[in-house]
């Protein structure tokens, strides 16, 4: 009895763990297709492009960006940003699916 509740409570404390983001991105690109694949590859070309803006106008880019040319440094950046891009994805992607006009089928008469 003693030993069953001990892995009674083992088994309590076990969290359930989450797959890693890459893992649930794949699964995303599965359910949703190239509808998963716009959406991040959207974000990923705003966050470039805010990279770029933010860094001609003058944010000072310090450490190994800074010798690099602005597309670099801003490539650099946004590839730092990657875990929060793919999270932005993964809650993004059903909410673009739902507000998507489908195309309706065609009748022929």
């Amino acid at each position: 009895m003693v030993g069953e509740n001990r892995s009674m409570s083992e088994s309590a404390q076990v969290p359930s763990t989450r797959p890693p983001l890459k893992e649930r991105l794949q699964t995303l690109i599965v359910e949703y297709g190239r509808l998963a694949l716009v959406v991040y590859l959207a974000i990923f070309a705003l966050v470039l492009l805010g990279f770029v803006l933010a860094i001609r106008m003058g944010i000072e880019v310090q450490g190994a960006g800074a010798t690099a040319g602005t597309w670099a440094a801003a490539y650099v950046a946004t590839k730092l940003t990657q875990p929060l891009r793919i999270m932005a994805t993964l809650a993004l992607t059903p909410l673009v699916m739902r507000l998507w006009p489908r195309k309706k089928p065609r009748r022929e008469g």
